[in-house]
């Protein structure tokens, strides 16, 4: 029985993959959406930071006692995810990053792209990174119904977990898996994505949709997960 563990991405919890949990879960896997410390439903404890998204995933599969786990990270998530990966050993059977960053070790998340904004924003926010309007989700093949559900669901994203170092004692080109690539939101892989195909242990699937398919194609994203299980 494949354990997809289900990480979302900045501002958003474990709720933002009801869809495709639900659709996965038809499917006949188990399935468990993760929601990080300081967001969604965890906002008031104690400021995270990176390491702390890394053992709240870390320390999810070791409590459920999960084997042959698919460890999915979306957007910012595929920072923690990766290093996870990398830490849980034999229990992993393959990482899918959903139009996600990649860890490189002793680089942030806001590492590798113009970050200024961010990181003002951060400041001028008591440490943490407002989520975006509405408007700022135009062009990502959303509806409207869907744009509001995101923004109303959205939360401010701890900012030290953006700005912390990854820790990967080994690349992350060295374990199985799949790179979704959205294609609204910019045609190839970039940054440190794209060394992970050179190692031949990765494949990329795209969607003709934008950054956020868990909201704008449920129903594709949850079939190309239910095909990452059979990938090489």
């Amino acid at each position: 029985m494949t354990n997809f563990v289900l990480v979302a991405g900045a501002w958003l919890g474990a709720w933002a993959w009801d869809e495709v949990a639900a659709e996965l879960r038809t499917g006949g896997h188990d399935v468990h959406p993760l929601t990080l410390t300081g967001l969604a439903e965890r906002q008031g404890e104690p400021a995270p930071g990176q390491q702390t998204h890394v053992e709240d995933i870390v320390a999810e599969v070791a409590r459920l006692d999960l084997r042959d786990v698919v460890l999915v990270g979306h957007s910012y998530s595929g920072v923690p995810v990766g290093q996870a990966a990398v830490r849980i050993g034999d229990r992993l059977s393959r990482v899918v990053l959903v139009d996600a960053n990649v860890p490189v070790d002793g680089e942030s998340f806001l590492s590798g792209w113009p970050s200024d904004e961010v990181r003002a924003a951060i400041s001028k926010n008591d440490g943490f990174w407002p989520p975006l309007t509405a408007d700022e989700f135009a062009g990502q093949g959303l509806t409207d119904e869907q744009t509001a559900r995101l923004v109303a669901g959205a939360t401010p994203h701890p900012g030290a977990t953006l700005t912390g170092p990854a820790v990967m004692p080994r690349p992350l080109s060295e374990v199985p898996g799949t790179y979704v690539k959205c294609l609204l939101d910019g045609d190839e892989p970039w940054g440190a994505a794209v060394d992970l195909f050179k190692s031949g242990h990765w494949n990329l699937v795209s969607m003709d949709t934008g950054h956020w398919p868990m909201f704008s194609q449920p129903h594709d994203l949850a079939r190309i997960l239910h095909r990452s299980v059979t990938a090489p």
